[in-house]
């Protein structure tokens, strides 16, 4: 089998509601999505979810391969932009055709990708999280009431600028997963928007009344040792990694033991997430993905790691023009038994319906806030340039 081309696809999902974080929301509640189609010489196609970006400079890395060869090509395409680097934007688009490999894989062995990544058991434990600073309190009880319905019993705030508004919304969410449990795991994502001393003191007063599971992304992503410090000062463990591009850069938080719960994106690919996950392992920490309505293939890989703890559900919908061949029950997403990633493109739909949906905006939650880090207070309002 030989790789011979690939083609994209871009559709949409509307998540019906607005999502975001502290750094800025999707008023509109449709947001992007892309999809890149590897074609074969004996008519198997993969499909891989999150990122066309660089796919045309990628391509060559894999052109005339055999597909099956996926962790060998997974390091070709590092190689083959070596000089540039792989991080930032291109490796999304390295993680998009990792995952179509990976789909090619499974199919080519007649096997849905949990199986063949030697998964026992289908099913992949997870949390709710509605990307949900922008909802009223009645909407963010809503949400987390319908993930109640299926099982979950820990859910994450977006959060990390009023405190008594988190402190208030967490308690909303702990009231309806009560129901399946007399203590929810409750988590708050601030999303890279404060300094250490910010973190501790936020923290520090949350944990005053609420048993906080963990605190998400607290610092840039890259500051180990101010992570290492915050997690000696509070009871929450610390959580990141979601935007780390490449293992490499894992290595100054394991160094310093900055980080509690490993993260990985899933838009950046099921290699990356396997990689982390066995570094996390080696050192007995666990690993959850995060954002797997960005690439439903990474709930394959966490259902075949040692060290899983829980993964990101954000959206119990699948984009227009996709089926994913899995469902939601029990506090968690069950996978079928559908050969490869388990996921259905009807394409003349698709491309019948296209709409302009990007994620990044000038007010959107991909654009950092010009003073995140730099205020006095957490709340402190946002000035316009004079």
């Amino acid at each position: 089998m030989k790789i011979t081309g690939y083609h994209r696809l871009r559709t949409y999902r509307d998540w019906g509601r607005p999502v975001g974080d502290v750094n800025g929301t999707i008023d509109s509640g449709v947001t992007e999505v892309p999809m890149v189609i590897l074609e074969t010489d004996e008519g198997i196609s993969g499909v891989g979810i999150g990122s066309d970006h660089g796919i045309d400079d990628l391509f060559p890395a894999l052109e005339g391969e055999d597909p099956r060869g996926v962790s060998a090509l997974y390091d070709r395409m590092l190689a083959h932009v070596f000089k540039a680097g792989h991080g930032g934007a291109t490796f999304g688009g390295i993680g998009t055709l990792d995952a179509a490999l990976w789909d090619l894989k499974a199919k080519a062995a007649g096997e849905p990708l949990w199986r063949l990544l030697g998964a026992r058991d289908r099913f992949v434990p997870g949390y709710a999280s509605g990307l949900d600073i922008a909802l009223d309190d009645e909407t963010l009880a809503s949400f987390y009431r319908s993930m109640a319905e299926r099982g979950f019993t820990a859910g994450k705030l977006k959060g990390g600028r009023d405190i008594d508004a988190d402190i208030r919304r967490l308690g909303i969410i702990a009231a309806e997963l009560g129901p399946n449990s007399a203590r929810p795991a409750l988590m708050l994502d601030a999303n890279e928007s404060w300094n250490l001393k910010q973190a501790v003191r936020y923290v520090s007063r949350i944990e005053e009344t609420l048993d906080l599971t963990w605190i998400e992304e607290p610092l840039r992503r890259w500051d180990a040792a101010g992570h290492a410090r915050l997690s000696s000062s509070i009871k929450a463990a610390v959580a990141t990694g979601e935007n780390l591009t490449g293992l490499e850069q894992y290595s100054a938080l394991f160094d310093q033991g900055a980080v509690d719960v490993v993260q990985a994106g899933a838009v950046w690919g099921v290699t990356h997430f396997l990689r982390v996950a066995y570094a996390a392992h080696s050192r007995n920490l666990p690993v959850s993905p995060v954002g797997l309505t960005a690439n439903p293939s990474v709930a394959h890989a966490a259902a075949s790691v040692p060290n899983h703890l829980s993964a990101e559900v954000q959206d119990l919908g699948t984009p227009f023009g996709i089926s994913v061949d899995e469902h939601y029950a029990d506090g968690g997403i069950v996978l079928g038994d559908e050969p490869g990633a388990g996921l259905t493109i009807d394409e003349p739909a698709i491309l019948a319906d296209q709409r302009l949906a990007p994620w990044i905006t000038a007010d959107g939650p991909h654009v950092r806030s010009p003073r995140a880090g730099l205020r006095l207070l957490a709340d402190e309002p946002t000035m316009a340039p004079r």
